[in-house]
C-alpha cells in the first residue's frame, strides 16, 4: 500500500513527537532523580555534556548519513539510539559510587543526543516530501512547515518536562524509564 505524501508526513511526525516528548521527560528524570540523591548543580549540568557534544557531532554528519543511506535509516537509528538510552538508565542505582554513576550517564545521555539529532534532522528533512519543488511559493512553504514543527517540538519538550517529573513522582525513576522506552517501541513498530 503507498502512502501519499501527508501520510507519510503524519508517519513521521507522529515519531518525532513521541521522541519529543520521552526526551524531555528524559531530561527532567536525570536532573530530578540526581538532584534527589544530592548531587550537586555541576555535577548534574556534567551529565548532560556529552548530549550536547554528541548532538553538535550528529548535526555536522548527519546530513551525509541521510543522504547517503536516506531518512528512514535516520529516524529508525535516532528512535533505537533512544530506546537503548532508556534501557541502560534501568539499572542506575542510588548505591553506585558517584564517579561511576556520573560516567554511566553520561554515556547514555551522549547515545541520547546523537538520537535526538537524527530523529530530528529526518523530521525536519521530511517536510520535503511536502512541498512540490518547483512551485513558485516552495521556499515560503516549507520554511512554513518546518515553523509549525519546530514550534510543536517546543510545545512538546515542554509538555516532556512535566511528563518526567510526574513519571518520577508516580513511578520512580527505573519505573518511568521503562514506560518511556515501550512507549518508544511501540511508536517505532507503528
Amino acid at each position: 500500500m503507498k502512502l501519499s505524501p501527508l501520510q507519510q508526513y503524519g508517519i513521521v511526525t507522529a515519531n518525532y513527537w513521541a521522541f519529543t516528548l520521552t526526551d524531555g521527560a528524559l531530561r527532567m528524570l536525570v536532573v530530578f532523580h540526581f538532584h534527589q540523591l544530592g548531587y550537586s548543580t555541576l555535577e548534574i549540568a556534567f551529565l548532560f555534556l556529552f548530549y550536547e557534544f554528541f548532538g553538535v557531532l550528529t548535526n555536522l554528519y548527519g546530513g551525509w548519513i541521510g543522504a547517503r543511506y536516506g531518512l528512514r535509516l535516520t529516524l529508525w537509528a535516532g528512535t533505537l539510539l533512544q530506546i537503548l538510552a532508556l534501557v541502560m538508565l534501568i539499572p542506575v542505582a542510588a548505591s553506585w559510587p558517584k564517579l561511576l554513576s556520573v560516567v554511566y550517564v553520561m554515556v547514555a545521555q551522549a547515545i541520547s543526543g546523537i538520537a535526538k539529532d537524527l530523529n530530528k534532522m529526518s523530521a525536519k528533512s521530511a517536510v520535503k516530501v511536502l512541498v512540490p519543488a518547483e512551485s513558485a511559493s516552495a521556499s515560503s512553504t516549507l520554511y512554513r512547515w518546518v515553523a509549525i514543527l519546530t514550534g510543536s517540538k517546543n510545545a512538546l519538550k515542554g509538555a516532556g518536562f512535566f511528563l518526567g517529573g510526574l513519571l518520577l513522582t508516580l513511578i520512580g525513576f527505573r519505573g518511568a524509564v521503562i514506560v518511556m522506552a515501550v512507549m518508544l517501541l511501540v511508536v517505532l513498530v507503528l
